[in-house]
């Protein structure tokens, strides 16, 4: 029986709903705060949307405008505020391919401000950072977005790590160089991350989350204390120049055509106190689509033996090397010795331009055979075009084969269709339980928690650059750890092991070397992030080098926990990262030679042996020079360690 007090409760219920909304509608500002309480958001709806970000109570950015043109209708200018609805989150994760934690936290503080118009921001504050996406519900079924105002507004003119382009038609693998943010006009643009130096130690990594039927954003100066937005245009006419320079030659004016109803993808800032934080600093992770495989018992990270470096130098073999199927068997059988996961058979194995068309010295039945005996995976290179046009025949192919995923280079481009066949390549790979390493771009980096067998990939300056250049160098190597590995994983292909200095190295392309130490080479299997890591030297010279084996072989491609020890952004790194009940530790240096003191803390009680590989006393002139050294170490030990000229430090740690 309803009482006359429950009666009354229920007529009541729509005038305080309306009541609630009114007061929501005419409030114009909103005070969003991270779960810790570090990071600040403050939002005004007054006129155009306006935002500002702080750290513990200190203006890191002021009054960012952002807005979304939709069929040249200009949503977030002269917003009408309608309701907002605050919500927190907090959950743990276990990421089915891990990078740097077995779990993770998903924990953040979030309000949804609904405006006139057919759209909403939402903004969300992490202790890692802050975020805002649009969303719109139009009656339209398809819109054109003819731009989209994005603009982050420092504080002072800072130093900003900015990896410059000179055409949006690019690999993404530029230097993450420093200069000031007035130093960039307009015409400088970037890809991601562009990491700022806010001063007091904190640093601003600007990236982006949940890119999907859009086109990815890239950065550009302003002349001013700002970095704007921009984007590539959507295609109109492509022209294919070969087999891979799939160019736009017609664009259109506007940057996406696509549904009326849905989300866009996360603007975001990552914020760290410290430039080590940025390491551990999981944001664009966090803020990505939630993974869209059922099932991912299948997709096994690993380490990766690799042709194309090393030129497929083998020697003391009896038969010639180059690509055919002897020298794969070889890679199969070195492979299967170090108890590595896969071997990639790169450029050369398919006739260019048919990626169903074998080369007769290749035999892919007898080598897939083979690796099954042996349990070694096969990897396959493709130029994306070529793929794409012949997709499901070769995906449907490459899995009679037994192949276990396939690497697809040369796509250079970020427009709308780029993006989406990222989407498309990953979906059906997942269906043939395939993996995708995706070179030749960098916004796929963004999907891995969307697409888990999207294992790794590139957009990076990584080893090969030291065929022909003395571009990846130590310094740009400790720089990559607090800059492009902060959007995720990274296929930089280390394992070098015939070392340079500086006056030693040359980029000879068929008898590639690397410049930095032996240590150098090794301690990037700990500081790099990459479930599929390549071992990119020849077998025939790890063979040789016995003791670097037994640190390279059991090293894992995926950690249980990772802990950031030091670091400055382009001078030096210490990280320590956890498998199982082994810990792994590994330290670079640029080209300046350093002492650092390592402090073991972060281990479990207990004992530890400890086999450590230390630069040698004349590795300044012989960079291959080093030493192993054991130890017992526990948590209260506190270690210092040499760094030579380009040097390193890499030691692997079992509980006794």
């Amino acid at each position: 029986m309803i009482t006359p007090r429950q009666k009354f409760l229920t007529l009541l219920a729509p005038f305080v709903a309306l009541l609630t909304a009114s007061v929501a509608a005419a409030q114009t500002s909103f005070d969003l705060r991270s779960p810790d309480n570090r990071i600040e958001v403050r939002i005004r709806t007054t006129h155009q949307i306006r935002y500002d970000v702080l750290l513990k109570g200190r203006a890191l950015m002021l009054d960012c405008p952002l807005s979304l043109d939709i069929d040249h209708k200009k949503l977030g200018s002269e917003a009408k505020l309608l309701s907002a609805k605050n919500r927190s989150y907090d959950q743990v994760i276990e990421p089915p391919v891990r990078q740097k934690f077995a779990k993770i936290r998903e924990n953040y503080n979030e309000v949804r401000l609904a405006l006139e118009g057919g759209f909403a921001v939402t903004f969300r504050a992490y202790n890692e950072g802050a975020a805002y996406r649009f969303e719109t519900s139009l009656p339209q079924a398809q819109v054109k977005v003819y731009g989209e105002e994005v603009r982050f507004n420092f504080t002072a003119d800072s130093l900003v790590f900015y990896p410059q382009e000179d055409t949006m038609f690019s690999h993404n693998e530029r230097k993450y160089l420093p200069q000031h943010l007035s130093e960039i006009i307009p015409a400088y643009i970037a890809t991601m991350p562009a990491v700022v130096d806010a001063g007091d130690g904190a640093k601003i990594a600007i990236a982006e989350s949940d890119l999907e039927d859009y086109p990815g954003l890239w950065l550009k100066g302003t002349t001013g204390t700002a970095l704007a937005g921009t984007f590539p245009p959507y295609p109109l006419k492509e022209e294919l120049e070969g087999d891979r320079n799939f160019r736009v030659v017609e664009a259109a004016d506007y940057i996406a055509t696509t549904a009326g109803t849905r989300t866009y993808p996360w603007r975001l800032v990552g914020i760290a106190d410290r430039d080590a934080d940025l390491i551990t600093n999981q944001l664009v992770w966090l803020l990505a689509k939630p993974s869209q495989l059922q099932d991912t018992s299948w997709i096994k990270p690993g380490k990766v033996a690799w042709d194309w470096w090393n030129y497929n130098n083998l020697y003391n073999v009896d038969f010639k090397a180059g690509v055919n199927t002897q020298t794969y068997k070889y890679y199969i059988d070195f492979a299967a010795k170090y108890g590595l996961q896969y071997i990639i058979i790169d450029e050369g194995w398919y006739k260019l331009g048919n990626v169903l068309d074998v080369v007769p010295e290749i035999n892919m039945e007898e080598i897939t055979a083979y690796a099954r005996e042996k349990n070694v995976g096969v990897i396959l290179w493709v130029v994306w075009k070529s793929l794409d046009d012949q997709l499901i025949p070769a995906l449907d192919q490459y899995a009679k084969w037994g192949i276990k995923g396939v690497k697809v280079d040369f796509m250079q481009r970020d427009d709308q269709l780029l993006i989406n066949y990222y989407h498309k390549v990953c979906r059906e790979t997942a269906k043939r339980h395939m993996l995708v390493d995706f070179h030749g771009g960098q916004k796929q980096i963004t999907m891995t928690r969307t697409w888990p067998n999207m294992i790794s990939g590139e957009g990076v300056r990584g080893m090969e650059w030291s065929k022909w250049s003395a571009d990846s160098d130590p310094k740009h190597n400790v720089t990559l750890p607090f800059t492009r590995m902060f959007l995720g994983p990274m296929d930089y292909t280390p394992g070098a092991m015939r070392n340079a200095t500086k006056t030693t190295f040359a980029p000879i392309f068929q008898q590639a070397m690397a410049l930095g130490t032996r240590c150098h080479q090794l301690a990037m299997y700990v500081v790099f992030e990459s479930p599929l890591q390549m071992l990119a030297d020849s077998p025939s010279n790890y063979m040789r080098e016995a003791e670097a084996m037994e640190f390279l072989s059991p090293i894992p491609s995926v950690w249980d926990d990772t802990r950031a020890l030091d670091g400055k952004i382009s001078e030096y790194v210490a990280v320590a990262r956890r498998t199982g009940n082994d810990w792994y530790v590994g330290a670079m240096s640029d080209w300046t030679g350093r002492d650092l003191e390592l402090d073991f803390s972060f281990l479990p009680d207990g004992n530890y042996s400890m086999e450590a590989y230390q630069d040698g006393v004349n590795a300044d002139r012989q960079a291959s020079d080093y030493k192993r050294v054991k130890l017992e170490v526990n948590q209260t030990t506190k270690l210092k360690i040499h760094l030579a000229p380009g040097g390193g430090w890499a030691a692997h740690l079992r509980p006794q």
